[in-house]
């Protein structure tokens, strides 16, 4: 049976660390009863479609992304799904049937260029992001300061630009899920009774030429990762759970203590992740993210697993 999943592509998505997330979990998470699940940086949401089928216990969940082209398309797939389809269905069909390599460039450039008008009605918008997000390099989704998207034409020959069946399913899912838009310490207002918070935020570039965290004109700098710590410290404050991932500095500089000390408080796990999303091939690998949590039994150290 077909599974709701991410309907984009995203850079650092969690697909491939959600059994890891999974095992941090609070240890008794699945008998909590009425659960609030808030992921204040959505993305391309990963964590939010596993966890909102695996947990039958979460009655509500709230996502929010700065990006109000990203949570349009999260409000577009969860309340006119098939319109979106019938859309999708079009552009696919007029992209599939250009001859050339030449003519499909012209073709994502024009798409690029009226998406970057900013003045679109949602469905358009959103089938513009959904068809850039498939024919662009690397499905990367990356904006300059002008909030533009940049992100030059990929050479592929019949990229899946409509998938009926995901849209659907997510759009089933999405019918119990609040949509923000805006700046993630919104998210408080909606934290009630047993509630868990998935902070997903840009992550620490490991190097200069690392930052990935272009996704929205704001940048994500030092400043807004002490900000978010301090958000954590009010959860926890409040009596509220949360778990949050990073880039590991320390894997790539030894003498990199900042998520250490940041999160001196908390538990501190290290996980494995591949990443793929990089220009060079040489570059794409295996390395180790940091994992926050405010509790102290999860369900690995529950079972007596701990982390590989």
């Amino acid at each position: 049976m077909a599974k709701a999943k991410p309907f984009i592509k995203w850079v650092g998505g969690k697909s491939q660390l959600i059994e890891q997330l999974d095992a941090q979990l609070p240890a008794d998470f699945g008998n909590w009863d009425n659960v609030t699940y808030i992921e204040p940086f959505v993305g391309g949401g990963a964590m939010l479609f596993y966890m909102l089928q695996r947990y039958p216990n979460i009655n509500h969940a709230v996502i929010n992304d700065v990006n109000p082209d990203l949570t349009t398309c999260y409000r577009t797939v969860r309340d006119n799904p098939e319109e979106l389809i019938s859309s999708l269905q079009d552009i696919q069909n007029v992209y599939n049937a250009l001859g050339t390599e030449e003519a499909r460039k012209d073709f994502f450039l024009a798409a690029r260029d009226r998406y970057n008008e900013k003045n679109l009605e949602p469905i358009e918008n959103t089938t513009k992001f959904f068809f850039l997000n498939r024919t662009c390099f690397n499905g990367l989704y990356r904006v300059n300061k002008k909030g533009l998207f940049n992100v030059p034409f990929g050479k592929y020959t019949n990229p899946l630009i409509c998938d009926p069946i995901t849209i659907r399913k997510d759009s089933e899912l999405l019918q119990r899920v609040e949509i923000l838009t805006g700046d993630f310490e919104n998210t408080f207002q909606y934290a009630q009774g047993n509630t868990l918070f998935y902070f997903d935020p840009p992550y620490r570039p490991l190097s200069d030429t690392s930052s990935f965290n272009d996704y929205a004109k704001e940048s994500f700098n030092d400043e807004a990762q002490i900000r978010l710590k301090e958000y954590c410290d009010r959860i926890k404050e409040a009596g509220f759970h949360f778990m949050l991932s990073n880039s590991d500095c320390k894997g790539k500089n030894e003498a990199d203590n900042f998520f250490d000390l940041l999160y001196k408080d908390y538990q501190i796990e290290r996980v494995w992740a591949s990443r793929s999303i990089n220009a060079n091939p040489t570059k794409r690998g295996k390395l180790t993210e940091i994992l926050v949590h405010n509790y102290e039994e999860t369900k690995a150290f529950k079972n007596g697993k701990g982390l590989q």
